[in-house]
């Protein structure tokens, strides 16, 4: 793997080498970066598959810390402002567990699998471009998780949230996001999921 080369390079040719790395199973999310023109994760990006010299870049449009470490604060104070966590107005009893169907469950496929590690949002021209307000696909996705989760009491409030000519409507469907991302996972359609939600309630 990419990732297996970048390793060897700081151990044995240029020890001040700066990348991420973590679990090396492409569930961390922590080694993405541009390999070859298109945002992946070193982890899991075979070598022998890139023909001739193996170009590898940090993740595009965003401030680079050193060499391969993108600065991912912003990012993060986005993904903070949905409010990633299960929100309820009901008081839960504290030898209860809060049950769901598995067709709701089901609900959540497709989105909870989401490492956070901000490929298709980092490919996706509008964040590019308005990144400081459109909250790009990997935040949407997540914040499409909470909407559908059957457990969650805060909908409304949620899509207060994110009603917003910045927000959530700088996507223009390109597909870039989907294209992307290293989990097979499709930010493109969550996003338009969050759109119909807001049609359905006017």
């Amino acid at each position: 793997m990419v990732l297996d080369a970048l390793i060897k390079i700081k151990n044995e040719i240029d020890s001040t080498l700066t990348f991420r790395r973590s679990c090396r199973e492409g569930i961390c999310g922590s080694c993405a970066m541009n390999i070859d023109g298109t945002n992946t994760l070193a982890c899991t990006k075979p070598i022998k598959e890139i023909k001739g010299a193996v170009k590898i870049y940090p993740l595009p449009h965003l401030e680079v810390i050193k060499d391969l470490v993108p600065d991912l604060t912003h990012f993060y104070a986005q993904y903070a402002a949905i409010r990633p966590w299960l929100e309820r107005q009901t008081p839960i009893p504290p030898d209860q567990e809060i049950l769901q169907s598995k067709a709701d469950r089901a609900k959540l496929d497709g989105l909870y699998e989401c490492i956070l590690c901000a490929c298709c949002s980092t490919s996706c021209p509008s964040y590019w471009w308005n990144g400081d307000r459109y909250f790009g696909p990997a935040i949407l996705l997540q914040a499409y998780r909470w909407l559908v989760d059957s457990r969650d009491e805060m909908t409304g409030e949620r899509l207060d949230n994110l009603e917003d000519p910045f927000r959530l409507y700088r996507c223009h469907t390109i597909m870039n996001c989907t294209n992307t991302c290293p989990k097979g996972l499709n930010p493109a359609k969550a996003i338009i999921e969050i759109k119909q939600l807001l049609v359905q309630r006017r």
